[in-house]
């Protein structure tokens, strides 16, 4: 066991704490702010405070951990062996930086707690981000620093057994599209028969005709495709269902209709079930635990799972919601308009709320990338997985978690000739290679 001293034992020293050293290191710590204690120790211990004590493992602290409430820090950049770091701790430091302090700004998601600017969808835009701003938005920058943390207590004590970390992936899958044509009703249906027909589209008129009348199957239903590659390359696979009445961002089919609630029965038999929060959820709890409760009376499960649908998050009060509504994992922690690391991490870690200084029972799993972001700017599928291999090589370097966030619809011929069926197919190949 490794005793760390500190001179006050907080609730948000306690969090990080036991992030970096029971999440990430895999090992077990105690903390203790007895100084007789520490002394006594005989095994490895760190010292975290402003003042060393002897010859012992010292990381100079700041400020941040002992603090409460959210305050205008000074952020004040530089590098660590080429990885940008901040919160600079000295020369007899054995680390020059308080990866601990600067960690627990990133993971918090301490400036989004600031005021800032927010986006046509009420967002936080990721180039308001101090990683955008510096340049590390694609770099999980807390993995690499508790790497090379993990490099120094190592020199400092050979003899303690510091166990392999591990890799892990997920397919999660965006339903807010169930069917392209089929179960719209009667308006949505007369609808698009009219704009194919006014608009010159005569393939897709051609093609909601056949599909109407059942002659051919709906482009858009896919689960069963996802989830015989599920099978194939015993990959985790969690389907996140939009069920929110029509609006104008929510242009799902009513989960009222019968065929819908079967899928979602049928495919909970096979894979993994969450929900997709609706758009307007962000501001109305009431309507993301109607949503949820919706869900569990058709499935018969409880569930535990959710992703905010356009990444709506604001903090802390889309958190606050979920906790309350027993969510015990959630899949939003990330950008919907940019690849990169949002919490400068690869690492699942529990959300802190900086409102109340608690560590909450909800767990973040965080994403880098989803298909709608290559999509939207007609990035080739093969440009795109050549990028996502390259996020799936750093998540593996330090043993994170990597989420393959695709939509139902994406693999449909509706994009590029099944395209992108072939490259889904391709990541989970070549994830199943290098697990």
């Amino acid at each position: 066991m490794i005793v760390v001293y500190t001179s006050k034992i907080t609730p948000r020293l306690k969090y990080i704490f036991k992030h970096v050293f029971n999440r990430m290191l895999h090992v077990d710590m105690e903390l203790t702010s007895t100084l007789e204690e520490f002394i006594a120790h005989n095994g490895p211990k760190i010292n975290y405070s402003k003042t060393p004590l002897s010859t012992e493992f010292f990381v100079r602290s700041h400020a941040l951990l002992f603090e409460q409430g959210i305050n205008d820090i000074d952020v004040s950049l530089s590098d660590w062996e080429e990885v940008v770091c901040f919160f600079p701790s000295g020369k007899r430091s054995e680390i020059p930086y308080d990866i601990f302090a600067a960690s627990f700004y990133l993971l918090t998601r301490y400036e989004e707690y600031l005021p800032q600017r927010r986006d046509s969808y009420d967002r936080y835009p990721y180039k308001e981000s101090l990683a955008f701003a510096n340049g590390f938005l694609n770099e999980p920058v807390v993995d690499i620093w508790v790497a090379k943390f993990k490099e120094k207590l190592k020199a400092y004590f050979p003899e303690y057994n510091f166990p392999q970390g591990s890799f892990s992936s997920e397919s999660i899958i965006e339903v807010d599209k169930t069917f392209k044509y089929l179960k719209k009703g009667g308006v949505r249906t007369v609808g698009g028969f009219l704009t194919d027909l006014f608009s010159l589209k005569l393939r897709d008129l051609w093609r909601r005709t056949l599909v109407l009348t059942y002659v051919k199957r709906d482009p858009f239903d896919t689960f069963d495709v996802f989830i015989a590659f599920q099978r194939r390359f015993k990959m985790k696979t969690t389907f996140f269902y939009l069920i929110e009445d029509y609006s104008s961002f929510d242009k799902n089919i009513s989960f009222t209709k019968q065929t819908y609630q079967e899928l979602v029965k049928s495919n909970s038999d096979f894979s993994g079930l969450g929900l997709l929060a609706s758009y307007y959820t962000m501001e109305d709890q009431v309507k993301l635990i109607k949503q949820k409760k919706s869900l569990e009376e058709v499935t018969h499960w409880p569930i535990k799972k959710s992703k905010q649908y356009y990444t709506r998050l604001k903090l802390p009060e889309v958190y606050e919601d979920l906790v309350d509504a027993q969510i015990t994992r959630d899949y939003s922690m990330g950008y919907e308009d940019a690849i990169g690391f949002r919490a400068s991490t690869c690492t699942p870690f529990y959300f802190y709320n900086l409102d109340f200084e608690i560590q909450t029972p909800l767990k973040l799993k965080p994403y880098y990338f989803n298909d709608r972001y290559f999509l939207r700017r007609r990035i080739s599928p093969s440009l795109a997985f050549e990028r996502i291999l390259e996020l799936f090589n750093l998540v593996k370097k330090y043993d994170g978690f990597f989420p393959l966030v695709f939509h139902s619809d994406t693999l449909s011929y509706s994009f590029g000739n099944q395209s992108w069926k072939r490259i889904y197919e391709q990541l989970l190949k070549y994830i199943e290679s290098h697990r």
